[in-house]
């Protein structure tokens, strides 16, 4: 069945003057303006367009593609705000609509914001919601520890940054794991740390597998080698001036000077480490 707010694959069923009509099945004969139709386009051939609700509320196709779809989150610019609540500039001529029930805070024009888009069950139109834990999962079902995921800085926490994981889940960073500017909006790729009893996860930015912490670990020797057999940086160092220098995760760091301090190629002193 064709969805509404989802890009889908629907066959040409009538040419007309002022654009296709395309089999919506359930949805009934949608509509492409004639201004997406490509060219020598004819009864029975296959299109992708994006489905969406016109002004009048009828179903409407089109082969631009919004900056995300139904069931998906983005970061969105509001760019008016009436008495029916935001709207929110998603990539189509049609404005987002981000009701007031939806929001978390009140919006102005020029604000940004993320929101998860879904189908209102009452009006059936394509709206916005900042309240993302009413939409995402917090299961963790379905992850595995070390797993690389794609992630959305969703908001601040008294405990580091809230990530959307996925489009499907709420992640956590903790601030004492950031090594590396973040900030809302931000688009990154994450590991999972473990999932958590609750259901949560927690996420990091930085991972290491075996041959990684090879290439940190001979990083580090040639940088000791390159100063003087000596860096001031330890395993007491903040995780800015850990990145600054070598563009890893504090915790990654400290992995990698433990595994060389073991095969007693470097000494740990209060002062920094020193090749031996």
């Amino acid at each position: 069945m064709a969805k509404l707010g989802r890009t889908n694959q629907l066959i040409v069923t009538k040419v007309v003057d002022f654009g296709l009509y395309l089999d919506g099945q359930e949805l009934g004969e949608i509509l492409l303006p004639k201004r997406y139709v490509p060219e020598n386009s004819r009864v029975g051939d296959t299109i992708e367009v994006f489905i969406y609700v016109d002004s009048e509320d009828r179903y409407i196709a089109t082969t631009d593609f919004p900056i995300a779809q139904v069931d998906q989150c983005a970061y969105l610019k509001v760019v008016e705000v009436n008495d029916v609540g935001a709207f929110l500039d998603w990539g189509l001529p049609k404005d987002l609509l981000l009701p007031f029930k939806e929001q978390t805070r009140q919006m102005q024009a020029g604000d940004r914001c993320v929101v998860y888009i879904f189908v209102d069950s009452d009006s059936h139109r394509i709206a916005a919601s900042q309240y993302l834990d009413n939409f995402l999962e917090e299961t963790g079902n379905e992850f595995t520890q070390g797993q690389e995921v794609d992630l959305l800085v969703s908001g601040n926490s008294p405990l580091g940054y809230k990530v959307v994981v996925n489009n499907t889940d709420l992640g956590l960073i903790y601030a004492n794991e950031i090594s590396q500017k973040v900030y809302v909006g931000q688009s990154l790729k994450g590991y999972v740390k473990a999932p958590r009893p609750d259901g949560k996860l927690d996420i990091s930015l930085n991972t290491l597998n075996s041959k990684a912490r090879d290439e940190l670990a001979d990083k580090i020797v040639q940088y000791l080698q390159a100063n003087n057999g000596m860096s001031p940086l330890n395993d007491k160092s903040s995780p800015q001036d850990i990145y600054r220098v070598f563009a890893v995760s504090k915790a990654n760091f400290k992995k990698s000077i433990g595994g060389l301090y073991k095969s007693k190629k470097i000494r740990i002193e209060k002062n920094g480490i020193h090749l031996i």
